[in-house]
């Protein structure tokens, strides 16, 4: 159970940040499906959208208001829930004040950053007070990283125990993205500098492992003849995420490694969306093409249920160890959006109510919440499969 008991806080969940994009989505869907006797909260600030939000909502959560600017509001809200989930971003910007509020209260707290800066700050400044007080900060909880995390852990799985183990996962996607997405992504474009120092400064900090390895190193461009498609290393902070679990759970074996891939069936589209993202890069070194940028697609915006409806995405892992070989997949819809409420807002309630392993800290999915997650998106119509056994 999460550390805050049921008694001791007026509610189970508050959702931050509720009336953005994805936070009305993550809104709508845990209105309906709530457990019964859910005892939950939307919070932002600005109160009046959030009663309007509030008025379509089933079960009618109540309204708290809360401003990143306000950081005595955040460290309240923090003390009278056992899990907040925030959806507010860029988190490098917005975001600290309120991990440092739940990890001093005790509080479950969950995010979709995909900013290995945020991350990684977040770790040296915030990780042992929550050990201290018991919470479990979870980033990464939406399409970054939870396909990847959990579909690693459920590759691992698979293999034999004890061995060294490989696991490639390879993504293929069809799909649009909000304002809220392409505004940390520039932002993360933009802190190349800061990224490195950041990770840099985990390491010094990080325990090192004893008698194992974990790594996720950036692999080469190929062909990959067991997807059938061109694999291009992804620089997102995915792999990043599968190696911190790696380094957690001993099931992952003696020596893993994780590499991370976009699957591309033909090679022009693959050179041309290797173009497309430098330019876009390069674009955002510059503070004018920055802003630019950033008006074409405001934070808020996002694609219209048709074409979310029209979308999906599919994660194929290949994991081989003491002469296995398995083929895994993990697949749903609409990824930046409607799956990514759907991952949060589950990830949210096994916080809640699961039966979890007894952990504290910053900590992963797959460590948190692992098979009791995967059950739960499987359930919710979210694809775990293996394909093949070799």
């Amino acid at each position: 159970m999460s550390r805050a008991k049921e008694t001791d806080r007026a509610y189970d969940i508050v959702l931050f940040g509720a009336t953005g994009f994805v936070g009305a989505l993550t809104a709508e869907y845990l209105a309906a499906h709530a457990p019964e006797g859910l005892r939950w909260a939307i919070a932002g600030r600005d109160r009046k959208k959030l009663e309007r939000l509030r008025e379509g909502l089933a079960g009618a959560p109540d309204v708290i208001r809360a401003d990143t600017s306000e950081p005595a509001s955040l460290r309240e809200l923090a003390h009278r829930a056992r899990v907040v989930a925030t959806t507010v971003g860029p988190y490098i910007v917005h975001g600290e004040e309120l991990v440092a509020a739940c990890a001093d209260a005790g509080t479950d707290y969950l995010d979709l950053t995909g900013e290995p800066e945020f991350v990684d700050l977040m770790y040296v400044r915030h990780d042992a007070r929550a050990r201290e007080t018991g919470a479990r900060l979870v980033h990464a909880c939406g399409f970054d990283s939870i396909p990847h995390d959990l579909g690693a852990y459920f590759t691992v799985r698979q293999l034999p125990e004890g061995v060294p183990l490989r696991v490639d996962g390879f993504v293929r996607t069809q799909a649009m993205f909000s304002g809220g997405t392409f505004a940390s992504a520039l932002t993360q474009f933009a802190r190349g500098r800061q990224i490195l120092t950041a990770a840099r400064d985990r390491g010094r900090h990080e325990p090192r492992l004893l008698e194992r390895r974990a790594s996720a190193p950036v692999g080469a461009p190929r062909y990959a003849k067991e997807v059938g498609a061109w694999a291009l290393p992804l620089p997102t902070i995915d792999p990043q995420i599968v190696r911190r679990s790696a380094r957690e759970l001993g099931r992952y074996g003696p020596d893993f490694r994780y590499r991370h891939y976009a699957a591309v069936q033909r090679l022009p589209i693959a050179v041309g969306g290797v173009a497309a993202v430098g330019a876009v890069f390069a674009a955002a070194q510059l503070p004018p093409a920055r802003r630019w940028l950033s008006d074409r697609i405001k934070p808020g915006e996002g694609p219209s249920a048709e074409r979310r409806a029209r979308s999906w995405f599919s994660v194929r892992f290949v994991g081989e160890g003491g002469g296995k070989r398995v083929f895994t997949e993990v697949a749903g819809g609409d990824p930046g959006y409607d799956e990514t409420a759907k991952m949060f807002a589950e990830s949210a309630l096994s916080l809640a109510f699961d039966d979890l392993p007894r952990t504290a800290g910053q900590v992963t999915t797959a460590v948190a919440m692992g098979d009791a997650l995967i059950a739960r998106l499987r359930a919710a119509g979210i694809t775990f499969r293996v394909a093949a056994i070799r």
